[in-house]
């Protein structure tokens, strides 16, 4: 299994139309490349750190080649500007061994 783990800022809450529509238009760009989500949510509790995400999300695929068809999709690349232009991200990819 490969995991997709995002942490996302979001600077001004009271001006997030443009990733409130990516959000709405990349579930299912995602679930149609096979991709599952496990968590998407802004209920996050920092533990340890100095920096809390205001959300967090996690996407299971079947494998690394399932996620980058995924992210390097024209119907992602589409829609990625919505998240880019408004919200800054720290994304990773976890590969289970």
């Amino acid at each position: 299994m490969t995991f997709f783990i995002v942490n996302v800022e979001i600077p001004d809450q009271h001006a997030r139309t443009d990733y409130d529509q990516y959000i709405a238009k990349v579930k299912p760009i995602v679930e149609g490349f096979g991709g599952r989500y496990i968590v998407r949510s802004e209920n996050v509790t920092l533990i340890s750190g100095t920096q809390k995400p205001d959300r967090v999300i996690v996407v299971e695929f079947e494998n690394r080649e399932a996620l980058d068809r995924c992210f390097s999709s024209p119907e992602y690349r589409a829609v990625k500007s919505l998240r880019e232009n408004s919200v800054k991200t720290t994304a990773l990819i976890v590969e289970q061994a």
